[in-house]
């Protein structure tokens, strides 16, 4: 079995067997216990059959990766939104999307709050005005994952956040709870064996002996999987010696 992929709206894995192409519930208090083994390219899913692809890049090789202008649409003649997303505690970035597809992006990107800021007509449009957004205002177009991690179990600088709207003229503001119910920062590790706690973007939190940890699913993608738990060591909080 291989992971190939994974879904944001109805949090799931894609599993690959045999050609075969399966979803594996990522839904809260879902069990998993699976073994991480070899990575390797996850190759591509035609239709509801998986093509595999044996080379060693991943999770995608370069035959199998989406060009970065199909990616960011920046080819794109639909209307596209320009935002603000922010992350707990102080974590501020500039995005585009398609304007339909707005909320279910600030999703997928596991935000605590976002502002619709500007609307225009096409991709390339976007694209420059969301570069000068950044130069203007000095905040930054990507967040890693890492980064949104630190601030799981935080809470958003309300201060902070406020004087940056202040510099926008905001159509419409979000707010998110993924329901994590988090009493501190997970610990960040890449592993498929614990509960499911939920899921924020494309980070799932899981927990496992008493620990709680953070597993950015991208990392899984490509991972050969095992039936069973994992027995290798894993670094625990204090609270999982209790």
């Amino acid at each position: 079995m291989q992971i190939v992929g994974y879904r944001n709206d109805e949090p799931a894995l894609l599993v690959a067997e045999a050609g075969a192409v399966r979803r594996l519930s990522l839904a809260p208090g879902t069990e998993l216990a699976y073994t991480l083994s070899e990575r390797h390219c996850a190759g591509t899913i035609d239709g509801e059959r998986h093509i595999a692809c044996e080379r060693d890049r991943s999770p995608y090789c370069e035959l199998h990766t989406t060009p970065w202008s199909v990616a960011n649409n920046r080819d794109s003649e639909a209307e596209h939104a320009i935002y603000l997303a922010a992350f707990a505690p102080a974590v501020f970035k500039v995005g585009v999307t398609r304007l339909e597809r707005l909320e279910t992006r600030l999703r997928e990107q596991g935000a605590d709050r976002a502002a619709h800021v500007r609307t225009v007509p096409d991709g390339r449009i976007a694209r420059e005005r969301e570069t000068a957004i950044r130069v203007e205002h000095d905040i930054t177009e990507r967040v890693r994952v890492a980064t949104k991690i630190q601030g799981f179990g935080e809470i958003i600088d309300e201060n902070a956040w406020n004087d940056l709207l202040a510099e926008f003229d905001v159509r419409k503001q979000f707010t998110f709870d993924y329901g994590l119910d988090l009493d501190g920062r997970p610990l960040a590790e890449t592993m498929l064996s614990g509960v499911v706690r939920g899921s924020k973007g494309r980070v799932l939190v899981l927990d496992h002996r008493g620990t709680t940890y953070a597993v950015d699913l991208r990392d899984l993608v490509g991972c050969e999987i095992d039936e069973g738990a994992t027995d290798r060591e894993l670094q625990a909080s204090l609270d999982g010696f209790a």
